[in-house]
């Protein structure tokens, strides 16, 4: 069984394209420029099942064509559309190529140097001119949104899955955290 850990989300399938299964594909991740995908996984009906990719054509740096396996009528494909399209961390990991996605980071814990442990990254929120990271703090810090710059990055820790972070000061007091001399002076 696939756990929603071991994949992180590459995109959708939108309609069918011809008449023989072919499905468009709308990627947010350049996995297919970055390693060889033999499949992928399909969140089907809440379940996460992986498809063995028959052909892939790109049509352009966020779109491809995907043939699947076993899928070989504009009937068969037509069930996949709309349906969220995953790839296996693990494989990613083998070929990171010069840089990641910041979707490949959902659900690494965030280590900031001054704070320590934050939380995990539940999701990416791309539809602000400043990509951020939501993060789940628990109860200890709640959700947090902590912009995903790359001048902060001090570590990406793959196997483990931690992202050391170095945050400026004062940048969590705008999530409602007090600093830790704060804390240490109380």
């Amino acid at each position: 069984m696939i756990r929603s850990e071991e994949v992180y989300k590459i995109g959708q399938f939108n309609k069918p394209h011809g008449v023989k299964g072919e499905l468009q594909l709308t990627f947010t991740d350049d996995v297919f420029h970055r390693s060889e995908a033999r499949y992928l996984v399909c969140l089907m009906d809440g379940i996460l099942v992986p498809f063995f990719i028959e052909s892939c054509r790109m049509r352009s740096s966020q779109g491809a064509l995907i043939k699947l396996e076993d899928v070989d009528s504009q009937e068969a494909a037509a069930r996949f559309t709309n349906i969220e399209v995953y790839f296996p961390k693990s494989i990613a990991e083998q070929h990171p190529g010069d840089e990641f996605t910041w979707e490949y980071f959902v659900h690494f814990k965030l280590h900031d140097e001054q704070y320590g442990l934050l939380g995990e990254i539940v999701e990416v929120d791309q539809n602000t001119s400043n990509i951020l990271f939501i993060v789940d703090g628990g109860d200890e810090y709640g959700e947090l949104m902590i912009p995903a710059v790359e001048e902060f990055i001090i570590e990406i820790d793959a196997p483990e899955r931690i992202l050391y972070m170095d945050l400026p000061e004062g940048m969590l007091s705008l999530d409602g955290i007090d600093s830790v001399e704060d804390e240490e002076d109380e």
